[in-house]
């Protein structure tokens, strides 16, 4: 897939032809036209419905952690 390739850009360029991959550049400039913003109608007013509410988790007491001994070797 190099020079050789006629699918490539690089193959393209090197052939001196041109096409998908490789477009002549137009000599008219593209114009893009926007699209019309239609005027949305007066809509009805929408009804708050009612959030459902949370649960509260009751607070757990924490537990004292238990305190590291380490062993101790007597020589």
């Amino acid at each position: 897939m190099g020079k050789g390739d006629q699918k490539s850009r690089r193959g393209k360029i090197t052939a001196g032809s041109y096409g998908k991959r490789r477009p002549r550049k137009s000599s008219n400039p593209v114009v893009v036209a926007e699209k019309p913003v239609k005027a949305k109608a007066e809509t009805k007013a929408k009804v708050a419905k009612p959030k459902a509410e949370k649960k509260v988790e009751a607070e757990v007491e924490e537990k004292p952690k238990a305190k590291k001994t380490t062993k101790k070797t007597e020589e």
